[in-house]
């Protein structure tokens, strides 16, 4: 199709504003998919997403649209809206030339509504901003398109609204992307250059990549080279997304599909790489397309195989993982309470919590992840600067000079009349306040520097609960600064469990100590022997618990006779004990390991 005739963008929102609804109208609308094929989310295609009613991966779908009897193709990217799939988002939005900023017209801007609308603006984007769930009797169109120009600063005097659920002036937005979205700019007669903005593994044709094709025209039985890595494959299948795969024969410059061909190992292919024409198939391209800014795990935690005969089963399921999902690491590392398994990098503690539940699902292994920890800079007293994101990896206090934590700055909308409560936790949680706007009477935005190993510890659930659901979180890096931090350690029965570890501040050390020690005490089953759970700080113990034995009435049988045929009993009993004691092994559940996220009450059992 002609160049002018193509729009490609991309719907951003806060989580729950009706992304995925409003795709699901202009699927049916566009007439991609039939009444009896449609259902709710239907570009959710994974079944976590559907439980969970959010969108993990960013999907393509192509829309075929006539206007004034002009057939135009709209290439649509529906984006996750959780502050965890940032990355997600950043890459949808770099295959794109507009975005459609949905807002919801009962709750208005939310915090990352802000942050995306950021995003679109650092990529040079068209932003319509558009009002959804415009049939509630609760919706307020007019005020929430003046609280849109006071925060964004985007012309909202009159913005599209629609309702996603009744499909009610969705056929005007369509008109209104083609009239607004800039068609993509390419040159169809230059060498190949596609864009590969994400892939998946399939069993039966290897790795199907996902292209956005920039300049010249991709076809099949052609060949194309893959720039980073030079290698060449042959091109069996290219098509489109509609929303199922739809074999077109050929995409051109502007036009978003898929390819496969052989590419056959994981490590052959990137996320953001530039495929081009082979020297045997037509002129390769001379320089690779900018690609995507590396992204920045912001937590860490240890996945290992609950069975250590599953090792080579979790590192294929993590590589498939890892080309599905671009914001996810791992390397390889060693326990000396859990034996061989990874260290995984995760955006935040959403896609951590994803993450875990896919592998199981999707690989069918059993895993233990430990507590998650952030990414810390040390400095020793010989001047070396290294960075750990373990416990384990910390140096002994005698080699250490200072410890640099990661700093975020944190934005949080919230009514004000929760205002107080959030400052409040806020302080609470180490944070320096920055800045107050009041961009409505229902909205303020309180932005705060925080220690990012705060808000990985328990921030979110409790700004939730504190506020009754009304307040939304996001954050951006800042750097790392000087903060007193020291090692927490945790032994069961004696031995000191470095999964269990932890680095924190040492004003909350003993506080933290006891709490965990608590949770732990609950976990933990009960064995044959007394199980004593001590924190310490060096060769210090701040905090200890005792998971009580499982006792057996020896004494049942002794209905009658002398006091001492009891006694007899009980010490032989006892010297058992000692020896179960000196050679038993104490069970750690997998819900142990996550004690540490538990709140600070003592009462709350550690969750995922």
């Amino acid at each position: 199709m002609d160049l002018e005739r193509i729009r490609n963008f991309s719907i951003i929102a806060h989580i729950d504003h009706g992304k995925s609804t409003l795709a699901d109208r202009m699927l049916e609308i566009t007439g991609v998919v039939s009444q009896r094929e449609a259902k709710d989310q239907l570009l959710d295609g994974m079944e976590l997403e559907r439980e969970r009613g959010i969108t993990i991966k960013a999907v393509n779908v192509t829309l075929p649209w006539t206007k004034d009897g002009v057939e135009y193709q709209l290439n649509l990217i529906d984006t996750p809206g959780h502050v965890d799939f940032n990355y997600e988002v950043s890459r949808s939005l770099a295959a794109c030339e507009g975005a459609l900023l949905l807002v919801d017209a009962t709750q208005g801007v939310e915090a990352q509504t802000v942050a995306n609308c950021y995003l679109a603006v650092e990529g040079d984007l068209e932003i319509i901003p558009v009002l959804n769930k415009i049939d509630l009797p609760t919706a307020e169109p007019a005020r929430i398109a003046e609280e849109i120009e006071v925060s964004l600063g985007l012309d909202a005097g009159d913005p599209p609204c629609v309702s996603a659920k009744t499909g009610e002036g969705v056929k005007e937005l369509l008109d209104v992307i083609v009239d607004r979205v800039p068609p993509p700019q390419g040159d169809r007669d230059a060498p190949l250059r596609a864009l590969v903005i994400d892939a998946i593994y399939d069993d039966y044709r290897g790795i199907v990549v996902y292209v956005r094709i920039v300049d010249g025209e991709l076809t099949e039985k052609s060949k194309v080279t893959l720039m980073s890595s030079g290698k060449t494959y042959d091109v069996n299948e290219v098509g489109i997304f509609q929303p199922t795969e739809k074999k077109t024969g050929s995409l051109s410059a502007g036009e978003v599909g898929y390819f496969w061909g052989a590419i056959k190992t994981l490590e052959d292919i990137k996320i953001g790489e530039t495929v081009t024409h082979s020297k045997d198939t037509g002129t390769p391209a001379s320089e690779p397309l900018p690609g995507y800014e590396e992204p920045q795990p912001m937590v860490y935690a240890g996945i290992y195989p609950s069975y250590n005969a599953d090792l080579p089963i979790l590192r294929k399921a993590l590589d498939k993982l890892k080309l599905n999902d671009a914001s996810f690491t791992f390397e390889p590392e060693k326990s000396e309470a859990l034996g061989f398994g990874f260290r995984c990098g995760f955006l935040g503690m959403l896609h951590m919590d994803v993450v875990q539940e896919r592998l199981e699902r999707e690989s069918n292994v059993q895993i233990v992840q430990t507590a998650p920890s952030v990414k810390y800079e040390v400095l020793t007293t010989d001047g070396e600067t290294l960075v750990i994101n373990s416990p384990s990896q910390l140096p002994e206090p005698n080699h250490i000079d200072e410890i640099r934590e990661p700093i975020v700055r944190a934005s949080v909308v919230t009514p004000p009349e929760y205002l107080g409560l959030v400052m409040k936790f806020n302080e609470e949680k180490r944070g320096t306040y920055v800045r107050q706007e009041h961009i409505s009477p229902q909205r303020v935005i309180l932005v705060y520097d925080l220690p990012l190993a705060e808000i990985v510890f328990d921030y979110y659930d409790k700004l939730k609960s504190g506020t009754k659901g009304y307040a939304t979180l996001s954050y951006d890096v800042l750097g790392n600064v000087k903060s007193d931090l020291i090692r927490l350690n945790i032994l069961v029965n004696a031995t000191p469990v470095d999964a269990l570890s932890a680095i924190c501040h040492r004003s909350e050390a003993e506080k933290r100590g006891r709490e965990l020690c608590q949770r732990l005490r609950r976990e933990i089953p009960r064995h044959m022997f007394d199980v004593p759970i001590q924190a310490a700080i060096g060769n210090r113990v701040v905090a200890r618990e005792t998971v009580k034995a499982l006792r057996k009435d020896v004494t049942a049988k002794c209905y009658g006779g002398d006091i001492t045929r009891k006694r007899k009993l009980l010490e032989k009993q006892k010297e058992g004990k000692k020896r179960m004691k000196h050679v038993g092994n104490v069970e750690i559940p997998q819900k142990a390991f996550l004690a540490v996220l538990g709140g600070d009450d003592g009462k709350k059992k550690g969750k995922k």
